[in-house]
């Protein structure tokens, strides 16, 4: 035992130095390169530190890029047009499958239901969308440092609501992801059959290729999907304008529907054109306000001012949706185009080939289409990391999901994102039409709760001009839940068949995410209560002042080996009441250990040696620290475990497991420490 300070903790090294002449002396004083010094006592991490040592860590960073500072995270914010880009590509990538998904209700009522009701209810939905935005302007403006409907919620109307929009917001979150990716796979399906019949396949591979592009950070892949969004808006618009030129014309183009598809339809109709069954055409439709809530959760990513660029992205995204939803659903239905009843080919790609052929610009629509379709899933990817950023910080979700990795992304939300979205995926086999029917609900829940909360905020308030921003808000908050609850009803069962029960059919609906929303605020509320718990039960199992410690030290061994010594040996420094234990098969094999012991080893400590007639290790030493710790409870146990560490991942199997089972029996004894000590071959 000796009092020795070692290196130094600032990581200054000193050399005394000889110069030329006798007697010339001088000190040098290097710093380790991996650290900046601050002040006193302070450093701080370099680039050269965060280098990575090991092959997967530079495959990792070859494929992530390099870690940005903190201090550079301003740098990272997002300008207007790389917002639209991220936040508006769900909305906007909606009106690609919106038109259809409505004709593809009302085509249950008779093909002449669609000429008579597609564009009245496309209308409906882009007044909802007027509503929604002009109430959301708003929120963003009470709220500028962040207006999600969890915050909104939580603060105006208190917990249960706000966990309410969380959940909401979640699980609708995960079906952006999928059903944006389903749709992007459709889309390339009618450009080439091979991905319609791979594409459970094709759309796991681009959740991958999502995840890892915004785990790279927001501002970089900003940068990497801003591109496919403006490609798509001017394409399409360009294919609109041409499409209204030929209808002022009286120029456009004829356009025959398949006989067999007429067919399909009438067999699968036959169902009266009532009030419900155009509520339930109205709610797949309302599926394209699914991405309007994404700017306004997240504001904070946005350049300063945040609030005032959100609020003008915004209106461009409000915009460019109404815009190109309108025009789709007019010229779709001038043509008389009906959707294929198998999905093959979506109903865009059949207006495309029909206005301008099959040629250079077909192929320009559909590939924009089905990148923007994909790259819309970026919106979620950009959201549900920060929401669970926020539910982390209250608690209520595992800390880990408020930390950020090496490019200032929420790493564990994407992750987590991309494995549930996924096995949404493989679960519906790539269906957009399975899908959709659990789409909507809840981001018009969530709209409803943040739009209540702002009608509270403003009735408290009370400020200038308060009863107009009260009465804007409470028709947001009444439209939103109207249709919310035309949602409910509508699509409650309006799915494919998922199981049988009894001789019924279950099918997806909306009940699924009637389930599913209170079983996440269930496990919300559960996560905050443990959490709480450890706050309020946390006792310090071992003394808080080192002249409370007195030391118990067991070592397990073996054999007296290298690794055996160097553990003793380790032990012995931290205090001379140290016991070495071996367990034995056998009264022959005990006998030998103990020879071998006090012949040449004893300055190790005590030994005991245990012999184990069931030939079982873990066991027996366990039982043996349970005796120790009874026997002086004051002093505390600590097991030092020698434990060799291969080079490769596959030499482990070649080796036996003792050091890792007796800490994993260990991790949960309190009042005991364990001390590894590894030992590593000459490399």
């Amino acid at each position: 035992m000796h009092d020795d300070r070692g290196a130094d903790p600032e990581l200054d090294k000193r050399e005394v130095l000889h110069g030329r002449h006798p007697g010339d002396r001088y000190t040098r004083v290097t710093h380790d390169v991996r650290f900046q010094r601050v002040g006193p006592g302070h450093l701080s991490v370099t680039r050269r530190a965060e280098e990575p040592k090991t092959t997967w860590g530079r495959i990792r960073q070859a494929l992530l890029g390099l870690p940005i500072e903190t201090a550079r995270e301003i740098h990272e914010r997002l300008t207007k047009g790389k917002a639209l880009a991220i936040f508006g590509s769900d909305n906007i990538s909606s009106t690609a499958y919106a038109t259809e998904e409505i004709m593809r209700i009302l085509l249950l009522g008779g093909i002449a239901a669609i000429a008579t009701w597609t564009l009245p209810l496309t209308i409906a939905v882009v007044l909802v969308l007027v509503i929604v935005v002009t109430s959301y302007q708003q929120t963003i403006r009470a709220y500028p440092k962040g207006a999600s409907a969890y915050i909104v919620a939580s603060k105006e109307l208190g917990r249960m609501p706000g966990l309410t929009a969380a959940a909401s917001l979640l699980n609708d979150y995960v079906l952006t992801v999928s059903v944006s990716i389903a749709a992007g796979v459709a889309a390339l399906g009618s450009l080439a059959p091979i991905f319609y019949e791979h594409r459970v396949l094709t759309g796991v591979l681009l959740i991958i290729l999502m995840a890892m592009g915004n785990l790279r950070g927001i501002r970089e892949s900003g940068s990497i999907f801003s591109a496919p969004t403006y490609v798509y808006i001017l394409s399409i618009f360009g294919l609109l304008g041409y499409g209204i030129a030929l209808y002022l014309t009286n120029a456009l183009p004829a356009y025959t529907q398949p006989p067999q598809w007429i067919e399909e339809w009438q067999e699968e109709g036959g169902q009266a054109l009532g009030l419900l069954l155009i509520l339930r055409a109205f709610a797949s439709g309302s599926v394209g306000l699914s991405g309007t809530k994404a700017i306004s959760d997240g504001v904070p990513a946005f350049k300063s001012p945040e609030d005032r660029n959100a609020r003008i992205t915004l209106l461009w995204m409000a915009g460019i949706f109404g815009t190109i939803f309108l025009g789709i659903s007019f010229l779709t239905e001038r043509l008389h185009i009906i959707p294929d009843p198998d999905e093959a080919e979506t109903l865009l790609s059949q207006l495309a080939r029909t206005l301008v052929g099959t040629g250079p610009f077909y192929l320009l629509v559909q590939v924009s289409t089905a990148m923007l379709l994909v790259l819309a899933a970026n919106t979620a990817f950009a959201d549900f990391p920060r929401l669970s950023y926020f539910l982390a910080r209250d608690s209520y979700m595992p800390h880990q999901f408020s930390h950020r990795g090496d490019r200032l992304a929420f790493s564990t939300g994407i992750v987590a994102l991309a494995v549930a979205a996924a096995l949404l995926l493989i679960a519906f086999s790539g269906s957009v039409t399975a899908l959709i029917p659990l789409y909507t609900l809840g981001v018009f829940t969530a709209f409803t709760l943040s739009q209540a909360g702002m009608v509270a905020h403003w009735w408290r308030q009370r400020g200038s001009g308060w009863r107009w921003k009260l009465g804007v808000n409470g028709t947001g908050c009444t439209i939103t839940a109207v249709v919310a609850l035309v949602v409910a009803v509508t699509k409650f069962a309006a799915g494919e068949p998922l199981f049988e029960v009894g001789g019924f059919n279950i099918h997806a609906g909306s009940w699924m995410v009637m389930v599913m929303v209170p079983l996440l605020i269930l496990m919300l509320i559960a996560i905050r209560k443990h959490y709480d718990s450890a706050k309020t039960e946390l006792v310090a199992e071992t003394p808080l002042h080192p002249s409370g410690v007195r030391h118990s030290i067991i070592v397990p061994v073996a054999s007296l080996n290298r690794p055996a010594l160097q553990s003793l040996a380790y032990a012995r420094s931290i205090s001379p009441n140290v016991t070495a234990v071996h367990i034995a098969e056998g009264p022959e094999e005990a006998q030998a250990f103990r020879r071998l012991w006090e012949k040449t080893h004893t300055e190790y400590g005590r030994l005991v040696v245990i012999d184990s007639p069931y030939r079982s290790l873990v066991t027996p030493l366990l039982a043996y620290i349970d005796a120790v710790d009874r026997q002086d409870p004051d002093d505390l146990v600590t097991v030092v475990l020698p434990e060799f560490v291969p080079k490769h991942w596959w030499e482990r199997l070649l080796h036996n497991q003792t050091a890792f089972r007796l800490k994993a029996a260990l991790l949960f004894r309190p009042g005991t420490v364990v001390t590894n000590v590894p030992y590593h071959l000459r490399r």
